[in-house]
């Protein structure tokens, strides 16, 4: 349905979430874990990635120069990694929260076990916590980092 914005209709844009990185296959690994998200198929008219790789005639050094991963039930954004040289350097500008305790709505006893377990899991999958952050007296969500160090927070 277009949304009104002034006195333009506009219709939504579909999107693709990029993260820089070293190792986009490690990257694509944790996040599929993260998200239950599944690595993205070859593009439409290819069996497969190499398939692809070797019709645009991509050097074989360069196949592990990006990943992707996408929602399988198709309504998350589709999120690839892409290998740069240079490491990180600072805290994200923009940063994702994994949805896992339910909401806020959702009585903290229910909640918060939920969230806990979540990033016990993405822990044991390579990241690392940097804080766990308190809301009207209760541990609310935890703040983490991907195995690059981007900031994350499970809530």
């Amino acid at each position: 349905m277009p949304i009104k914005s002034g006195r333009l209709d506009r219709m939504t844009t579909s999107f693709t979430l990029t993260f820089d990185c070293a190792a986009p296959g490690r990257m694509a690994a944790f996040w599929c874990e993260a998200l239950g998200y599944v690595p993205a198929g070859p593009p439409a008219g290819f069996d497969s990635w190499e398939q692809w790789l070797r019709a645009f005639a991509v050097p074989e050094e360069e196949w592990d120069d990006g990943a992707a991963i996408e929602d399988p039930s198709g309504t998350g954004p589709r999120i690839s990694f892409l290998k740069v040289p240079e490491p990180k350097t600072a805290k994200n500008r923009v940063h994702l929260d994994v949805q896992a305790g339910g909401g806020r709505a959702v009585p903290w006893e229910t909640r918060w076990p939920r969230v806990r377990a979540t990033a016990d899991r993405l822990i044991a999958a390579g990241a690392t916590v940097l804080t766990e952050a308190e809301l009207d007296g209760h541990l609310d969500h935890i703040v983490l980092a991907d195995p690059e160090g981007n900031e994350f927070c499970v809530v």
